[in-house]
């Protein structure tokens, strides 16, 4: 009875003689995640279920990932298929309002220009000796747009999965904190007290049905490896304005978003394992993935000064910061940064046809890169 009891004892003390410094480290850092989401509001519905997936991963002997683990099971089922980000994509589309950007088509090259960061950062990851498709994955952080380099990294770089996810929700989350020393630092005060005008061009029905259709139709044909990136986000998009599929719509942008967001970030705190998180490699890619995000903000300025330039002063730089793909979090800073120096003015429309136009914009370059690669014959057709 005693060397039983002896035995139980032993094998409930089993799980702490086999907890390892690192498992202690990967629980406080899951533990900031929490903090961060509950307490501070940055991105909660991500960070709440990333911070509590890498707890659960870093229980010793729980086997969370192991070849029967309930998180192995939902990982291959959505992050391997890359089923999760593309469901995420639908239920962007559908919860997106391209009007602002129909309006004022122009303000789309801003949004073109906040991808720069994405492609700037390519080449300094290959010079730091990065593997190609490794540093895509990398690259792709700078779209600030999670679902995006989830589906990159989860596709070509999958050892990368945790870090990549970890550093684009992170930063998404921080952009009000990232932004604004960049706004300051490269625009003067005349420029930002510029006040703009509210375009309002009538944008038909019709208009806003075909423009998913054809962004569709000439982003998949320019880019074919990135058609289900492109195609989901149109889709869900078109189930809105079309107006005829509504309980579709509601679907996407709730029940199923919702589903998919809690799996997702379960899946990614899942990659965070001590022995594979807690690496040199790993503070490597959070590095770049700040300077991705933050060429992304000095680029789409830089284009906001010479637009305002070009147009005798009717643009303010600012807007040129919303060109990222942190939608609507970029155009909110705008708004916020434009009002300190002139309280009437109103930036937030103009800053959500260029966060509409990077939104577009991010998902294309992530296409662009996925082709360029098959062209060079690194990934198969």
């Amino acid at each position: 009875m005693e060397s039983a009891l002896i035995s139980g004892l032993q094998g409930l003390l089993l799980g702490v003689t086999h907890l390892g410094v690192g498992h202690v480290i990967m629980i406080l850092i899951a533990s900031l995640l929490l903090y961060l989401g509950i307490s501070k509001g940055y991105e909660p519905l991500l960070l709440v279920p990333i911070g509590f997936g890498a707890i659960l991963v870093n229980i010793p002997l729980a086997e969370m990932m192991g070849d029967d683990g309930f998180l192995r099971y939902f990982y291959n089922a959505g992050v391997r298929t890359e089923v999760f980000p593309l469901l995420i994509f639908l239920g962007i589309g559908a919860m997106t309002d391209f009007q602002p950007l129909l309006e004022n088509p122009k303000i789309i090259l801003l949004g073109a220009a906040g991808q720069f960061g994405i492609f700037l950062t390519l080449l300094l990851a290959l010079a730091l000796g990065f593997d190609k498709l490794d540093a895509v994955a990398v690259a792709i952080i700078g779209a600030c747009d999670g679902p995006t380099a989830i589906y990159v990294s989860s596709k070509f770089a999958p050892h990368l999965l945790a870090a990549v996810s970890v550093a684009a929700y992170s930063y998404m989350s921080l952009v009000p904190l990232i932004q604004p020393p960049i706004m300051r630092f490269l625009t003067t005060e005349k420029e930002r007290k510029i006040a703009m005008g509210v375009v309002r061009e009538p944008v038909s029905k019709t208009t806003k049905i075909l423009f998913p259709i054809v962004v569709t139709i000439f982003a998949s044909i320019l880019a074919p490896k990135g058609a289900p990136l492109i195609g989901t986000v149109m889709l869900g998009n078109l189930m809105k304005e079309s107006g005829v599929v509504d309980r579709l719509k509601r679907a996407a942008e709730n029940e199923i978003a919702n589903i998919v967001t809690l799996l997702l970030g379960l899946c990614i705190g899942a990659t965070m394992e001590a022995d594979q998180f807690l690496q040199a490699q790993t503070l490597l890619v959070l590095g770049l993935g700040f300077i991705a995000i933050s060429l992304d903000t000095v680029v789409g300025v830089l284009f906001g000064k010479l637009m305002c330039l070009l147009t005798a002063g009717k643009i303010n730089p600012l807007i040129g910061a919303a060109g990222i793909s942190a939608f609507p979090m970029a155009a909110r800073v705008v708004q916020v940064e434009g009002q300190k120096y002139n309280k009437k003015n109103y930036l937030l429309m103009p800053a959500m046809s260029a966060n509409a136009g990077g939104q577009i914009g991010s998902v294309i370059a992530a296409a662009v890169m996925l082709s360029v690669l098959q062209g060079m014959g690194i990934v198969g057709g």
